[in-house]
């Protein structure tokens, strides 16, 4: 009996970690997910040119490498958290501005 509960307590242990971390990540993978459709639709469209769409997909990919570092050491803070959402903040405000800036794909 002891044994089957210290090895159910110790697979929950190494288990609530990792589910932590998917759940503090979830918003932000959704988020970066959007974003990127919002690109695709502006390229699907005509609304960004090729410079345009390469300097999006640039900020996306350091939002990304923002989120890998942040869970580099297994857990992400709240200061990180803010950190790239801030980050996110700001290319999404790029995405519009850059969508709507009267420049059309060639």
């Amino acid at each position: 009996m002891n044994k089957l509960f210290i090895t159910a307590a110790l697979v929950a242990a190494l288990a609530l970690p990792g589910l932590a971390i998917a759940q503090s990540t979830t918003r932000i993978d959704k988020r970066q997910e959007k974003q990127d459709q919002r690109i695709q639709k502006g390229v699907d469209s005509g609304q960004l040119n090729q410079k345009e769409t390469a300097r999006l997909e640039k900020g996306q990919e350091r939002v990304q490498k923002l989120e890998y570092k942040a869970l580099e050491d297994g857990k992400m803070t709240k200061k990180e958290k803010a950190h790239i959402e801030h980050a996110q903040d700001v290319q999404s405000k790029r995405i519009v501005r850059q969508r709507h800036d009267m420049q059309k794909a060639k």
